[in-house]
């Protein structure tokens, strides 16, 4: 008996710790447990990424379509969205595959160049076209925003190196709502909720005009 508590014991110490040293890993446990409840259908539109998507608690209204499934998550980075990739897309038969990422590898250092975010996210594309050779993998660019306008040009670069290599790709669609959310060559003023970073409804409106094509073809 003493010897089964002593494991137990040993056990959960080592979940914790695996909890504690994964980003993200209660809301992957969440979507563990709402696909365990009900596993969504095959032929979704499946929407991954950060918190820009994750937010979006709306979206399903605003596209008039009840067939998207949302498995955004928190402050995500590609890496994350690689290390995550099996619970959030490749287990899914999904009809497309909308991505937002990116945003938070710029931001989480300087020394995060536009290669290394191109190199993630080739390497996140790669495993995906893998799985899905003939879904459509739509990405939407980073987006400017005021919190973050001093890193611009590594953002722009960032989006350029995607959507020329997405250029070159079969199924694949560059959706650019940098240009949308300018005005006057700054980040409009009134598309952001208080913190300068995450969108209010007048922002995703822009996303909607752009995005609404091809989600609902």
């Amino acid at each position: 008996m003493r010897k089964l508590l002593i494991g137990l014991v040993i056990l959960f110490l080592s979940l914790n710790s695996y909890s504690q040293q994964q980003p993200f890993w209660e809301e992957i446990k969440a979507f563990r447990t709402q696909d365990s409840i009900q596993k969504p259908k095959d032929g979704m539109v499946l929407f991954i990424g950060s918190s820009s998507f994750r937010l979006w608690k709306s979206a399903k209204e605003d596209f008039h379509n009840e067939n998207i499934l949302n498995r955004a998550f928190g402050g995500a980075t590609l890496e994350d969205l690689i290390r995550y990739q099996q619970d959030v897309v490749l287990q899914y038969k999904p009809k497309k595959i909308f991505l937002y990422c990116g945003e938070n590898d710029i931001a989480s250092s300087e020394k995060v160049t536009p290669e290394l975010v191109f190199e993630n996210f080739k390497t996140l594309y790669e495993t995906m076209r893998a799985q899905f050779p003939e879904v459509l993998i739509v990405y939407v660019s980073i987006k400017p925003c005021i919190l973050r306008w001093s890193m611009k040009n590594r953002i722009m670069a960032t989006n350029t190196l995607i959507s020329d290599y997405l250029s070159k790709e079969k199924n694949t669609v560059f959706v650019n709502i940098w240009d949308k959310m300018l005005e006057n060559g700054e980040p409009m003023k009134d598309i952001f909720r208080e913190d300068n970073l995450h969108m209010n409804k007048k922002g995703y409106a822009i996303w909607i005009k752009e995005m609404a094509a091809f989600v609902n073809d």
